[in-house]
């Protein structure tokens, strides 16, 4: 599967961490198959973002009340890490001494080999590949190329704007955090969907919390292509049911390490290759959690612009979320 994630053997999760059950390929080639949504729209490089129509933009732009806005993207990260391998770039290009006459400028660059596990970004179709293929199967070898891709770049998503859903499953179990290889189940969204007095629906943006960087600031950095809670492949199917337009994260989505034989991003295949399901990684919920608490409610006008790259496979991103 082509993507941005390491393909080593997986580490083992902490003792008494879960991760599991374990799914075999021929398990997980059922769930592609069951949640497939291959033909289903005739604009096929915007997948699951046909089911956005404006009538639920609208109803989004209706859950606006207090006007509170709070964005998600974690600061553009220049440090290397055991989860920054290859960090981001920020230099000054321009200090304001060779321009004359006034004013002066300054100017800067940036840059960011960013599908990875710090920048917050958005992965879009052309991203991830099964078994060559991408998604609606075209042949991922003929649609990508050195120049980019020709299918499901991240210019043809353009802006996404729906109603955004924040699953804080910390906040749900009590716990400051779930701990890095901890599995997140269909139960476990139900549960959190009651508890928190929300129901996902079609078209939505659903945001996993797993307070991924709230352990971080208090523990330390650690190895997220070792270790990370997410999503187990058994919790896909609920969110296909439900029809949603976009999925992410202050992880990948992907438990870490993965439960399925083979499949080393299982939750990124089932999402973007067989749903259509553009991703979100890396994304600092923790402000979210705190004003989604004290609005006493976890749905939101959600709105996200990736850079306008033709033949993008995604795009570093800042989501907001607006209550």
């Amino acid at each position: 599967m082509a993507s941005g994630h390491s393909t080593d053997d997986p580490t083992p999760p902490p003792a008494g961490v879960r991760n599991g059950p374990a799914v075999s390929r021929e398990e997980f080639d059922a769930l592609f198959a069951r949640v497939r949504t291959w033909g289903r729209w005739a604009d096929a490089g915007r997948g699951a973002w046909n089911r956005v129509t404006a009538d639920r933009v609208r109803q989004a732009a209706s859950l606006v009340r207090s006007g509170v806005v709070v964005p998600m993207a974690r600061p553009w990260d220049t440090a290397s890490g055991p989860d920054n391998r290859r960090p981001a770039l920020h230099y000054m290009s321009d200090l304001g001494d060779v321009e004359a006459p006034d004013p002066t400028t300054h100017k800067d660059f940036i840059g960011a080999d960013y599908h990875g596990k710090s920048v917050s970004h958005l992965d879009a179709l052309s991203h991830v590949a099964l078994r060559g293929r991408l998604y609606d199967g075209g042949a991922a070898r003929e649609l990508v190329g050195a120049g980019g891709a020709r299918f499901g770049d991240v210019a043809t998503l353009g802006p996404l704007v729906t109603r955004g859903v924040l699953l804080d499953l910390p906040a749900v179990q009590g716990r400051a955090w779930l701990e890095p290889g901890e599995a997140v189940h269909a139960e476990d969204i139900v549960a959190a969907e009651a508890a928190l007095g929300v129901d996902i629906g079609e078209g939505d943006a659903v945001l996993l919390r797993v307070g991924r960087f709230r352990r971080r600031r208090e523990r330390g950095a650690w190895d997220a292509d070792a270790a990370c809670a997410g999503l187990h492949a058994d919790s896909v199917p609920l969110l296909a049911e439900r029809g949603i337009a976009l999925l992410g994260g202050d992880g990948d989505s992907d438990v870490r390490p993965s439960p399925v034989e083979g499949v080393h991003s299982p939750v990124h295949a089932l999402a973007v290759a067989a749903m259509g399901v553009p991703l979100l990684d890396n994304l600092d919920l923790e402000a979210l959690s705190a004003a989604c608490a004290e609005a006493g409610r976890h749905a939101f006008l959600f709105l996200v612009a990736p850079l306008n790259i033709p033949g993008g496979t995604g795009s570093p991103v800042t989501p907001v979320a607006v209550l």
